[in-house]
């Protein structure tokens, strides 16, 4: 037999006068397992049994209880009205996640005010009164706003530093195939002009400044690294060079000359 319980009020016991606050009591209720009789009378739901009753019903069965019906709510985000279909008994939070795939707004950053008071995400429909074609506002936290422009600003900054670590590998690519060359032309014993090296040297060196001047985080300050590494060593490449090339004896080239026999006279005939 289902459990009854009788709200009476400050008139005498009366159920006609309930306040709005015994309304979202009762609704509460209903939620945690009461329902509400059209007499104001508040009872202990019944569930179906896999006998067909749930106690002292004479063995009847009991239909299954009907779901809660549907609400079309109207919600104002600036200048977009939007008409959502949601269970009367739905949460806010369960809202924000409807109005989500609507606006695009992710339901984190969402505000929804009823009655001039914003609604927390555990708040229901039901309980704070929302009826069908209740209107609703929606607003963009700011506190998100906020956030998004700093992720903003901290992903262009990365994208500067990637660009500017970029360059400079193209440069040192273009350096190392220089080191290269030196390396091999030494090593077979071809002396170089010993200005090369050095200027190799400077420009690797400004190159090593360039970097230390970029400030990379994450992954941007992975590949600084690792260009920075490939600038030390192709500098220390080149010292090791510099001592190489200045152990070279310098090719002296001479030129044979080829000489000639000097060419006969013409003997010129005179005529009268």
């Amino acid at each position: 037999m289902a459990a009854v319980m009788h709200r009476s009020s400050s008139d005498g016991g009366s159920s006609s006068g309930w306040s709005e606050a015994a309304a979202a009591s009762a609704a509460g209720d209903e939620r945690a397992g009461w329902e509400v009789r059209p007499s104001g009378m508040v009872v202990q739901a019944r569930e179906e049994g896999p006998g067909g009753g749930g106690g002292g019903g004479g063995g009847m069965g009991i239909p299954p209880r009907p779901p809660p019906p549907e609400i079309k709510v109207r919600v104002k985000y600036g200048a977009a009205r939007h008409e959502v279909a949601v269970s009367s008994i739905a949460s806010f939070g369960e809202l924000k996640k409807l109005l989500a795939a609507r606006t695009g707004l992710p339901a984190a950053d969402q505000r929804l005010t009823y009655r001039g008071k914003e609604r927390g995400n555990a708040d229901y429909l039901d309980v704070c009164g929302v009826k069908n074609k209740s209107k609703l506002y929606l607003a963009e936290d700011p506190t998100s706003v906020e956030r998004r422009y700093i992720e903003r600003q901290k992903s262009a900054k990365i994208e500067t530093a990637n660009r500017a670590i970029g360059a400079i590998a193209l440069e040192v690519d273009k350096l190392a195939d220089q080191v290269r060359s030196i390396e091999k032309s030494i090593t077979r014993g071809s002396k170089v002009a010993e200005v090369q090296i050095t200027t190799l040297i400077e420009l690797l060196m400004r190159l090593a400044v360039k970097l230390d001047s970029i400030h990379a985080e994450g992954d941007s300050s992975s590949q600084k690294n690792i260009q920075a590494k490939r600038v030390q060593k192709c500098v220390e490449t080149l010292d090791v060079l510099k001592i190489s090339n200045a152990r070279l004896q310098n090719v002296i080239v001479t030129t044979k000359w080829e000489t000639f026999d000097a060419p006969a006279t013409t003997q010129w005939e005179l005529f009268d």
